[in-house]
């Protein structure tokens, strides 16, 4: 794996190629944040924009997703992927949101890792972006950045990501570099065809080398 001092220089590089990154979910307050982020799993921050611009017209409050039927909330969102448990984690969130903090979102993140369909992941991007609290949230595109710029070892799972992260990144930087390594896995270090041969970062990244190595 890289060194502590490789990996600054080249957040640093990222830094100036996305300076302005930032999370595309859009939103208004926490409670929609939430409820994008929990939409978002397995599915485009595109899609899940084009399904909330509706969704949040119509539905306000924890009050207004609990006072239609399920069957109802359903058809709102039908064209994300996984829409009848999302459906479902909505409405059961929004009841915990309602009983236990007065309909509002809790800042604290391990209260938001016992809400219904709020992981890790979630529970990090909503303390960090709605609150500004320091978190970095491990997503497809973080994880395989972090992996193909040997951040991280291959073998490496979500969790032992993220610890590695927030270890050898300061945790001032947390907020920004997470906007910022998915902005350049989204747009740069593609999946499927990265652009490695116009990547500043290609001399120090091994995966890199050997997908520029076979194109010749």
């Amino acid at each position: 794996m890289i060194s502590n001092k490789k990996l600054i220089e080249m957040l640093d590089v990222i830094d100036s190629m996305f300076p302005d990154a930032e999370c595309e979910l859009v939103h208004e307050n926490p409670f929609e944040l939430t409820i994008a982020v929990l939409l978002s799993a397995q599915c485009t921050d595109v899609l899940v924009n084009k399904v909330s611009k509706t969704l949040f017209q119509k539905y306000k409050s924890p009050e207004d997703y609990l006072n239609v039927s399920l069957e109802t909330l359903m058809e709102d969102i039908k064209s994300i992927g996984l829409y009848r448990n999302k459906a479902k984690n909505i409405q059961a969130l929004c009841r915990i949101l309602i009983d236990q903090y007065d309909g509002q979102v809790p800042e604290n993140h391990a209260a938001l890792v016992k809400l219904p369909g709020v992981g890790q992941k979630t529970a990090n991007v909503v303390v960090s972006v709605a609150f500004g609290i320091p978190a970095l949230a491990v997503d497809t595109h973080v994880e395989r950045v972090s992996k193909r710029l040997g951040i991280c070892r291959w073998k490496d799972n979500v969790k032992e990501v993220e610890a590695t992260l927030c270890r050898k990144i300061p945790k001032e930087r947390w907020n920004k570099t997470h906007h910022q390594l998915i902005f350049f896995g989204r747009y740069h270090c593609v999946a499927r065809n990265p652009k490695c041969q116009s990547c500043p970062l290609l001399k120090d990244c091994r995966e890199g080398q050997k997908r520029t190595k076979k194109v010749k």
